[in-house]
């Protein structure tokens, strides 16, 4: 399923998602809210320029930073280590931040038309919505990696997530 990583192995999973996922959000995410700021700059009266997108993506760096934190300083140790009882409530947290970023992911395809680009598009906002593209990509499957291969190792039998 991963490139690289056993689905069976949680502990090998754990480290691919680090390595993997974890940094390329870290090194992606300033970057494409450097150029979604001289987008909305530079662009500022054009009728389709996604307006607030830097916003939010400076929130997102927060937000994906504490919940990358959480999984690298709590909750991944703790699977590499076997779980342990109650590790079903760190794994909760992250499905509700998993959750959040959901709703991230729809705002950031609504603010920008579903990353659809005006004729006129400059060169910065074209690079800028094709980061976004991949950034989306890897957040989606970095999240359903987590939720449907990796949480589900470590949590009571018969309980289902939507």
């Amino acid at each position: 399923m991963t490139d690289v990583a056993s689905i069976d192995d949680a502990a090998e999973l754990t480290s691919y998602i680090e390595t993997h996922y974890h940094a390329r959000h870290r090194e992606d995410l300033p970057a494409l809210l450097e150029l979604a700021v001289k987008v909305e700059s530079v662009h500022a009266t054009h009728d389709r320029v996604p307006l607030g997108l830097s916003d939010l993506l400076r929130r997102m760096i927060g937000a994906m930073e504490v919940h990358m934190k959480k999984e690298e300083l709590i909750l991944f140790p703790a699977i590499r280590n076997g779980g342990a009882p109650g590790i079903e409530n760190p794994i909760a947290v992250m499905r509700a931040d998993h959750d959040n970023h959901e709703v991230e992911i729809c705002e950031i395809r609504r603010l920008t038309s579903d990353l659809s680009l005006p004729e006129s598009a400059s060169r910065t906002w074209i690079t800028l919505y094709d980061g976004l593209a991949k950034f989306l990509a890897d957040l989606e499957e970095h999240i359903r990696l987590e939720n449907e291969v990796l949480f589900p190792q470590f949590e009571p039998e018969g309980r289902t997530y939507a």
